[in-house]
Order: C-alpha cells, then structure tokens, then sequence
C-alpha cells in the first residue's frame, strides 16, 4: 500500500465515475467525423451542461435522472453547433452509455483489491448508467459497490451523496479515499470528511483551497 497516496487505515477506495474511471469524450470521439470540426467543443459544451443542471436542481431542491440531463445537455449541445446532424443524436447517446474506460482502471482496481481495500463507485449517473458503462467497460469483477446519487434524489456535492458509501460499506468516513477527477467533487469529498485524491490529467489550476485534496495525481496508475 503506498504510504504516500492511502493512508494507512485506509479500508474502502471509492471512485467518482465520469471524468475519472470513463472518458466522458470518448462518446464524441467515437463520431468525430459526422461531427466536423467543432467535435471537441461540441463534447465540451455536453459536458459542462450536464453538470450545471445538476447543480441547479439541487440548489432548486429538485431532481432529475442524470441520463435525463444528459440528454437535455446534448440538445443544449446541438442548439449551440446547429451545422452538426441531429440524426446522430441517438448514435451520441449509445456511446455515452458505453464510453471508453481510461486504460489503467482495471489494473488500478485489481492492485487496489489485492491490497485487501474495498473497491466501488459513487456517481451523479443513475443505476442504468453506471450498470452499462461498468459492463461494457469490464469493471463488474473490480468493484465491491457501485452506489448512485439516485438513491439520495440528490446530485453531488449534497453531503447526502458521499453519506451513501458509509450507508453501503462499515467504514467510516476517515478511512474512504475518495478519488475524482473533478476539482469540485474534490471539494465535496473533504467537506464531508472523506481523503480527497485529485486526479489532475489535465494540469488544471487548483482551486477550493480551504478543500484541499490530499494528493494530486495524473493518472489512476500512481495510486495502486
């Protein structure tokens, strides 16, 4: 176990999903042809949207699938680039229920599971979502837990989200290495009393400096 990223008593490693174990633009660069050159902005724009409506709903005290603002979030997407062909729309959304894992997420689970830690998932994405990205990915045999925020009716970073994994596991919360690659669910994450491990693929800027991580990764591989 590495002392420097988990922490000795450490007993459960929860993974944040999207951004983090699966590429949420593999889905566009999977049809970055029929798309055009926009693709990367158009997949940005899906992005971004997706999450601001869940922070909105939950700030309205509402709720929504996260399937369904994904949907709402691409049309957003195809309102904004009107040259791209709506008619791949449903061609997008078969993607997203299958997006690319990044290439180290099985060997890290394993690692992780050999070490005797407990493995699993906490995501704003709905049971059906997360079922089908998991199995697609081949994941299901790595995990000990996959928990959705479905069950709180709520989106992360709602401290009723991360109470899931105390809920589904016996651990406590300073013995859960929560790991994301979202600064914001980070964020989250040490609010709430969790060991925050950023995965910064992308060299961004820190920020919520009052909610540190406890570490800054690159990549999944520097934690197992």
């Amino acid at each position: 176990m590495s002392s420097t990223i988990i922490p000795a008593w450490t007993k459960a490693v929860i993974f944040d999903a999207y951004g983090t174990l699966f590429d949420v633009h593999s889905a566009v660069a999977r049809h970055m042809a029929e798309i055009g050159p926009d693709a990367a902005r158009f997949s940005e724009v899906w992005r971004a949207k997706q999450l601001e409506y869940s922070w909105v709903l939950s700030l309205a005290g509402r709720y929504e699938t996260f399937w369904a603002l994904t949907e709402k979030a691409l049309d957003y997407a195809f309102a904004r680039f009107p040259e791209v062909d709506r008619s791949i729309r449903p061609c997008l959304l078969e993607a997203y229920r299958n997006l690319d894992a990044y290439p180290e997420v099985q060997e890290t689970l394993r690692a992780l599971r050999e070490q005797g830690l407990k493995t699993g998932i906490l995501s704003n994405g709905d049971p059906d979502m997360l079922n089908a990205a998991v199995e697609s990915a081949g994941l299901s045999d790595h995990l000990d837990t996959i928990l959705s925020v479905d069950a709180a009716q709520m989106f992360k970073t709602s401290p009723r989200t991360y109470q899931l994994v105390i809920q589904a596991l016996p651990v406590t919360a300073d013995e859960v290495l929560f790991v994301s690659s979202n600064r914001w669910d980070i964020a989250g994450a040490a609010a709430f009393g969790f060991t925050p491990v950023w995965v910064n693929r992308l060299g961004l800027p820190d920020e919520y400096e009052e909610l540190a991580p406890n570490a800054i990764i690159g990549s999944l591989r520097e934690i197992a």
